[in-house]
């Protein structure tokens, strides 16, 4: 049997919370995955993703965002760094 790739924790894809949807969303772990296009790197898209990250962090949410071309050239680091994070949470 292969190993699990994410540590072996559930994600839901697009959650919500409040008034917010994260792209994948771990409710063991309290950890939300944000994956960012072009509109999310302009003035506008920054200002409106941090007060997402703020809103999620008042939660208790983590937040990790993750540029779509890293997904794209770079899965297996991208699965890595989650993978990390989900074994050296608090």
């Amino acid at each position: 049997m292969p190993p699990e790739p994410l540590a072996g924790k559930k994600f839901r894809r697009q959650f919500s919370v409040g008034p917010y949807i994260v792209d994948f969303y771990c409710p063991e772990c309290r950890l939300a995955i944000e994956l960012d296009g072009a509109p999310h790197f302009g003035f506008i898209g920054g200002e409106k993703d941090a007060r997402k990250k703020e809103y999620l962090e008042n939660c208790g949410i983590r937040v990790i965002h993750f540029e779509n071309k890293l997904i794209y050239n770079s899965v297996e680091w991208v699965l890595e760094v989650i993978k990390h994070d989900l074994l050296t949470e608090d």
